[in-house]
């Protein structure tokens, strides 16, 4: 489904998980809990905090296997962490349909 908005770039329905970190065109591809539209630039945008998301989670589990005791920075790596995926919803929620809105809202993230 591509739909046009006043500024004339299409929006193109996408299925979004985020805990799987995906982005997708068919609904039927892979389990996905929200869906959105958003145009090309928008998708962009959303999948390079999927990717900064990805290098956090890679980042995290490197520090925790090599300093399993833990330091003062597993408190600033959680704190960028939940501010990106608050980043994340923030951006779904704008893109989301009425149903992927009452979802987030319902998660009381933002």
């Amino acid at each position: 489904m591509v739909d046009s908005e006043a500024g004339g770039e299409d929006r193109k329905r996408y299925y979004v998980s985020v805990q799987a970190g995906q982005i997708l065109e068919d609904p039927q591809a892979a389990a996905y809990e929200l869906e959105i539209s958003m145009n090309e630039q928008e998708h962009i945008k959303l999948r390079e905090m999927f990717d900064e998301l990805s290098s956090m989670d890679e980042a995290e589990m490197f520090h925790f296997t090599h300093h399993p005791y833990g330091t003062a920075s597993n408190g600033e790596m959680n704190a960028g962490y939940d501010e990106l995926i608050q980043r994340i919803y923030k951006q779904l929620y704008e893109y989301g349909t009425d149903t992927t809105k009452r979802h987030i809202e319902s998660m009381q993230l933002l």
